[in-house]
């Protein structure tokens, strides 16, 4: 049941994000949920960010946990911001669509930050992850079209 419902979130995720090329919630519109993307790099592990230190990037908001980390970004956001605007990694290579990435489930592969839409995904992603990236970096620029 769970599969299905997975299965089904990542159906109606891809259909609803369409337009945006960063992911937030439908209740924020905090990139990556509201977590320091500069953190994962930083110290290794998500942290929340705060109002305190935010910026504009994407015409979405991001949040950072110092100033330090937000200077970071700002200096070179490319570098910290997730691949795939923080949309489910796997999804875009996978099912050349969107879902929502979950900063609980990341990975960071060659100095680049991905999320993944759940634990269950995220052991798929793990499958191939250098393959799911080649397949995702040619399916999100074509997503971005959409």
């Amino acid at each position: 049941m769970k599969k299905i419902f997975s299965a089904l979130m990542l159906f109606w995720a891809a259909n609803v994000f369409a337009a945006d090329a960063v992911y937030t919630s439908f209740f924020s519109n905090n990139a990556v949920g509201g977590y320091d993307t500069v953190a994962y790099f930083t110290v290794g592990k998500p942290l929340k960010g705060s109002s305190q230190f935010a910026t504009s990037y994407k015409k979405t908001k991001w949040l950072f946990s110092s100033a330090e980390n937000l200077a970071l970004f700002k200096a070179d956001p490319s570098k910290y911001a997730p691949q795939y605007g923080g949309f489910c990694a796997w999804a875009v290579a996978a099912k050349n669509s969107r879902a929502s990435g979950d900063p609980l489930r990341w990975n960071i592969v060659k100095g680049k930050l991905y999320l993944n839409y759940d634990k269950e995904i995220q052991q798929l992603w793990k499958k191939d992850i250098p393959g799911f990236i080649a397949t995702a970096n040619i399916n999100w620029p074509k997503l971005l079209d959409n």
